[in-house]
């Protein structure tokens, strides 16, 4: 699988200048590719006033997402705040090439920041099946929570969209390495870089690992756009010959 990481600044709750700037970059990527990964929140900032940024499944940035995807004969995905009956949520979007949409609503809300006060959790964890192969995506502080994101389902591919701050950075490569290891699969973070309006600065640091944690690359921490090919049969086969996933504990998650 060909896969394009879209790390870049995001214009403070500003959707109309946010697509403009993705569609921008996604228009730049001349490479084939058949997954385009965008941060968390990468229409507006990670915001906690939905109210006046909301968008519904029917909006302006959704009908976007899809029309990118069936323009570039691509999936794309990334989270935006959603208004849905009478909650909001930090929503990731995966939208197929098709038309088709699924989404994951980020589970482990980030309560130093308020977004458990401003946001409804999510219960339910998403494993899409894309162009064969099983992908679990995951929002930003899930991945401080290794049982919620276990291998159990087989996933071949896990995501982390995120807008992961500067004083943290270090958790982030750490925790990233470790998902990978864990869980032998590709593991890929998509973080923004800049500043929001809180004054709260933004590194980069997007990567992808492979089932060993091994860094394949790794972004800076200025836009970039950064796009490589996985190989699926050679992290199966890795699976095959350690078999370190015959041994994982398995549970049920009670959320």
């Amino acid at each position: 699988m060909k896969i394009s990481l879209i790390q870049t600044a995001l214009q403070w709750e500003d959707h109309e200048a946010n697509r403009q700037n993705f569609t921008r970059l996604i228009n730049g990527i001349k490479e084939e590719t058949d997954l385009i990964i965008l941060p968390e929140m990468f229409a507006t900032g990670f915001t906690m006033k939905p109210e006046p940024v909301a968008e519904t499944m029917e909006g302006e940035t959704v009908q976007w997402l899809k029309a990118m995807a069936i323009q570039k004969g691509c999936a794309i995905t990334g989270s935006l705040v959603i208004k849905d009956e009478d909650g909001y949520y930090n929503r990731l979007v995966f939208a197929h090439p098709n038309g088709k949409i699924q989404t994951y609503n980020k589970r482990h809300l980030f309560t130093l920041a308020g977004e458990d006060k401003a946001y409804t959790q999510g219960d339910e964890k998403l494993i899409v099946e894309y162009k064969g192969w099983k992908i679990c995506p995951l929002v930003c502080y899930d991945l401080r929570f290794p049982a919620f994101s276990r291998n159990l389902e087989d996933y071949d591919l896990l995501l982390y969209v995120a807008n992961w701050p500067t004083p943290r950075v270090q958790a982030w490569d750490a925790l990233l390495k470790a998902r990978a290891i864990e869980n032998m699969c590709y593991t890929v973070g998509v973080n923004r870089c800049g500043m929001d309006e809180n004054g709260h600065n933004y590194p980069g640091h997007s990567q992808v690992l492979d089932c060993f944690g091994n860094e394949l690359v790794k972004a800076d921490g200025d836009e970039q756009v950064i796009n490589l090919s996985l190989n699926r049969d050679a992290m199966l086969e890795a699976r095959k010959k350690f078999g370190f996933l015959n041994d994982r504990d398995r549970f049920i998650m009670v959320v």
